[in-house]
């Protein structure tokens, strides 16, 4: 199997340098750091160092701060995918109730990964593996760390668009659906 590569941490752009003043010398060390930071939103997603005062992030600002270091020190074959994945009771359990209520078997939901030689490496929780999502990916795209929040918030919305007119059956609006999805959001850091 392969794996993600590992180097060290050699570049003084602002993120090597947030890494480096923490004695985290290598990029494995920096996957696990981010790895076991809190899940949260940030105060500022333009800004990826708001991880390190927040001390905390979500699938976006912990990937896009990862590949951002990948990418200063020359490591760009690293990528950051956006996708989009039937978000459901059986992959997401604390969503359930809120699903029921609603009438719908799942919810696509945006998700921020690494992606290496065509593998899955998600960094977002301790115990967080490709296998919670990977069956269940409805659409893949490349995107920069600059892009995760307007650009994959629009994204997001008109793959949503696109899912209610093909799916006559479902009763609601855009802003209905983005509502029920703030729900499961909620519902997960509870």
């Amino acid at each position: 199997m392969n794996i993600l590569p590992n180097f060290d941490i050699k570049s003084d752009a602002k993120i090597s340098k947030e890494f480096l003043k923490r004695n985290i010398l290598t990029f494995h060390q920096a996957t696990e750091f981010i790895q076991n930071l809190d899940y949260g939103r940030n105060e500022n997603k333009d800004d990826l160092r708001t991880l390190f005062s927040d001390n905390k992030g979500t699938c976006s600002t912990k990937h896009a701060i990862l590949k951002q270091l990948a990418d200063e020190n020359s490591f760009s074959y690293i990528k950051l995918i956006l996708g989009i994945f039937k978000m459901s009771a059986t992959n997401t359990p604390k969503i359930g109730n809120t699903l029921s209520k609603k009438n719908l078997k799942y919810i696509p939901e945006a998700h921020n990964y690494l992606k290496y030689k065509n593998i899955i490496f998600d960094f977002t929780k301790p115990n967080s593996s490709s296998a919670d999502f990977e069956d269940d990916l409805l659409f893949e795209t490349e995107i920069q760390p600059n892009e995760i929040s307007q650009h994959k918030i629009q994204m997001h919305k008109n793959f949503l668009t696109n899912w209610l007119n093909e799916n006559n059956n479902i009763n609601y609006s855009l802003d209905e659906l983005w509502e029920i999805r703030e729900q499961c959001i909620q519902n997960l850091s509870e």
